[in-house]
């Protein structure tokens, strides 16, 4: 019956999940960058909003990289080549986030077409 307790996580919250940089410029880009990234576990969150334990790593992780004075793009590709596209808000424009970009013009095209050839029909 505890399973689901346990469950939560189980580990300390990373140091800089909850506490900001010292730096206001370098904070800044990190939240930038953190309501750019999916909570992984949340699914629907930005890790700078989420309370997931997921996102308190992923924060931490940002913020570490930001301190050590890595690029934002760069941490941002990181974070995509380690958890995946779907971990971006923002999907590049190559492979599967070409097709995320394309769908909703191939639906409203398709769309178009099927309505173009039902009013055709009636007159």
């Amino acid at each position: 019956m505890a399973a689901p307790a346990l469950a939560q996580g189980s580990g300390p919250t990373p140091a800089l999940a909850n506490r900001q940089l010292a730096d206001s410029v370098k904070e800044a880009e990190a939240t930038r960058l953190m309501h750019s990234l999916r909570c992984i576990q949340c699914q629907g969150q930005s890790i700078a909003d989420s309370d997931a334990p997921m996102a308190a790593s992923m924060r931490a992780e940002v913020r570490q990289q930001i301190a050590a004075g890595q690029d934002p793009e760069t941490i941002r590709t990181w974070m995509i080549d380690r958890y995946g596209e779907w971990v971006s808000f923002e999907p590049d424009m190559k492979g599967a986030g070409l097709l995320l970009w394309l769908t909703p013009l191939i639906v409203l095209l398709v769309s178009l077409w099927l309505a173009r050839g039902l009013f055709r029909r009636r007159t």
